[in-house]
């Protein structure tokens, strides 16, 4: 009680501001295809406690850093077990003659949420955060009040050290404390596998062609680590690409008995021996910096881990985060603290962008090619249509003259008698006035008078401009007397020809009498 009036009176003279909430767009969201939110292994003290935890793990895919838990931002505890080993020390339990699990102690729920009891500790760092933020005694002069406003900036920041007195170590600032304020709470995928499918999520420090490449070494290079046993069998579930020139592998062990049957080995099972100290010394010789299950969580777990807002996170930032979370059964809100984390998130969102972009590219590449496909199915069938007519066309002609072979120099039979009268009756039907043909007729009229009705209707018209109807007229009319007067001529011209030609025809008969 003591500490909560210490801090209100605080607040209320002014010695430190208050924070100010983010707006709703500082809650990113982030709809991943990783189902597994990076963990934190912590030795000490819940990971979403008020004091930040000690982190030694490397650094996760969704929170910061690795743990032994269920692959959440920072770590729900750890799950021991006494008879997980792989190789040497199996053959009893399953009857598989591998994963012994008989002994394996795990956690109960409340055993693996529990927060161990340390109020003592985070009662004197939140008394000595409160003294280096608004009363420092370093100096004991005017010169404590700008070491406290220098405190406040770098408990804004996140970051360096608070001295506050010369007989007690200073605080060291991170950016998980309640004061700093480059915070937000984003959204990530809760992953659906169950253990029973014993997917385990391994993070190479290679670029994806390499491991695509050395894919049957790295599968032989993860037997060996299980201890080579012939009864285990590594199997590669995916492999996707990671910012930074990582790659994310997903295996699963399949464990064969004796007597032919086989199952997957368990998650859980499978991570606890990658966390032993000697195998994980192997991973990481292989390249491997993190590894983590990729199991769903049980609607207790995730109700533990929404009602405790992670360290540093204001509970009325969690609490908003949760209601604007657009698909709870879906997504789960994630702190992201820092600038770093946000950059690693947008590296994972713009490689999950690309990846979705060259996976489009890919569908319309094959629906052209499909479309393409269609077309020439589509001209072939056409064609065997056409050939296939023809093909029946010539069969038909065939069949006939072969029948007309086979019956020539016989009589007409009675069946064939039956078909020929059936033919006439039917041609006799055909030309009836009344019937069919006298129907045709009076269709194919009633064609034709549209046709020209349409015709007619589709004539254009034309309207000529008066002075421009002038004008043609006039020009035709002179063109008529051209011609007129073309004409004359010409009849003149024939008139003298015949002329001539009697004078001509006169002079022969004179001579000849003269010769005569």
């Amino acid at each position: 009680m003591a500490l909560l009036l210490f801090c209100a009176t605080a607040f209320h003279l002014g010695l430190f501001p208050p924070l100010s909430l983010p707006s709703r767009n500082t809650f990113l969201l982030y709809r991943g295809g990783f189902g597994g939110f990076g963990t934190t292994s912590t030795t000490a003290g819940s990971a979403f406690s008020f004091s930040a935890p000690a982190n030694t793990g490397t650094t996760g895919l969704f929170g910061g850093t690795q743990n032994k838990g269920f692959g959440f931002g920072t770590g729900f505890g750890t799950t021991t077990g006494t008879s997980t080993g792989l190789g040497t020390g199996l053959g009893t339990g399953l009857g598989f003659g591998g994963f012994s699990t008989q002994q394996q102690q795990q956690t109960t729920l409340g055993g693996l949420f529990s927060q161990p009891t340390q109020a003592p500790t985070q009662s004197n760092q939140l008394i000595n955060t409160a003294s280096a933020l608004s009363a420092p005694t370093l100096l004991g002069d005017e010169r404590d009040a700008i070491l406290a406003k220098w405190n406040q900036l770098q408990a804004f920041w996140g970051t360096g050290k608070g001295y506050f007195n010369n007989n007690i170590p200073p605080v060291e600032f991170t950016q998980e404390n309640p004061f700093c304020r480059f915070k937000a709470v984003g959204y990530s995928c809760m992953p659906n596998n169950k253990d029973e499918d014993g997917l385990v999520v391994l993070v190479f420090n290679k670029k994806e062609t390499d491991i695509r490449s050395q894919q049957q070494q790295l599968v032989e290079s993860l037997h060996k680590v299980l201890g080579g046993n012939q009864t285990l069998t590594v199997n590669v579930e995916g492999i996707k690409t990671l910012p930074d020139d990582q790659t994310e592998v997903v295996i699963y062990v399949i464990e064969r008995s004796p007597n032919g049957t086989s199952r997957r080995v368990p998650a859980t099972t499978l991570y606890a021996h990658f966390e032993q100290t000697n195998i994980k010394t192997q991973l990481q010789q292989l390249g491997v910096t993190l590894s983590m299950t990729r199991t769903e969580l049980s609607p207790a777990q995730i109700k533990q881990l929404l009602q405790n807002p992670p360290a540093g996170v204001d509970p009325i930032i969690w609490e908003q985060a949760k209601v604007d979370n657009p698909d709870s059964e879906k997504l789960i809100p994630v702190p992201m603290v820092g600038f770093k984390e946000l950059l690693r998130r947008l590296k994972v969102q713009d490689q999950m962008t690309k990846q979705h972009q060259t996976r489009l590219d890919i569908i319309s590449e094959d629906i052209s090619e499909l479309q393409k496909n269609q077309t020439t199915t589509m001209a072939k069938i056409a064609q065997y249509k056409r050939k296939l007519m023809d093909l029946s066309h010539r069969t038909l002609q065939v069949l006939i003259k072969q029948e007309i072979q086979r019956k020539s120099g016989y009589a007409i039979q009675a069946d064939e008698e039956q078909l020929r009268v059936q033919l006439d009756t039917i041609q006799c039907e055909l030309n009836a006035p009344t019937q069919f043909k006298g129907r045709l007729n009076e269709l194919m009229s009633q064609i034709r008078m549209q046709n020209h009705f349409g015709a007619v209707r589709s004539e254009e018209r034309y309207y000529i401009d008066a002075d421009l109807l002038r004008e043609i007229k006039q020009h035709l009319k002179q063109q008529q007397e051209g011609l007129s007067h073309l004409i004359s001529i010409i009849k003149d011209d024939l008139e003298d020809i015949k002329l001539v030609e009697h004078g001509l025809n006169e002079t022969i008969h004179i001579r000849g009498g003269v010769f005569s």
